[in-house]
């Protein structure tokens, strides 16, 4: 008696000839405007954080922007640099970090240092 043979499977479109693993796509945009396969507003601002966290060895404070690109999302982090009393004349720095469709930081910059009780002024 023959033994079963086992069901081949078929390989879909999107599968690449390397082990059957799914190719990669470019990010399509969902008729909500958001973009398949790129992480969303809150889950980038997270990943920004944690990311910067781990290179600066200090944890941020706050994103205090966050907006999406062609390649993924930007984001404005603030972080306190040097902690001092009274906590109005802690020195802030403010990182604009760049993260791609994945959601992994790509590249940061420190763009402004300031005391914590600094107020920005309007031009004029």
């Amino acid at each position: 008696m023959a033994l079963p043979q086992p069901a081949r499977r078929r390989r879909s479109p999107a599968q690449d000839d390397d082990g059957g693993q799914p190719a990669t796509r470019p990010a399509r945009r969902s008729g909500t405007g958001r973009r398949h396969g790129v992480p969303g507003a809150a889950t980038a601002m997270r990943a920004a954080v944690e990311q910067l966290a781990v290179l600066l060895g200090r944890r941020p404070e706050s994103v205090s922007s966050l907006r999406p690109t062609e390649e993924g999302w930007e984001a404005v982090v603030e972080v306190l640099e040097l902690e001092r009393i009274p906590d109005t004349t802690s020195v802030m720095g403010s990182y604009t970090v760049t993260l791609d469709e994945e959601g992994e930081l790509i590249s940061y910059e420190r763009t402004r240092r300031y005391s914590r009780g600094m107020i920005d002024r309007p031009d004029g």
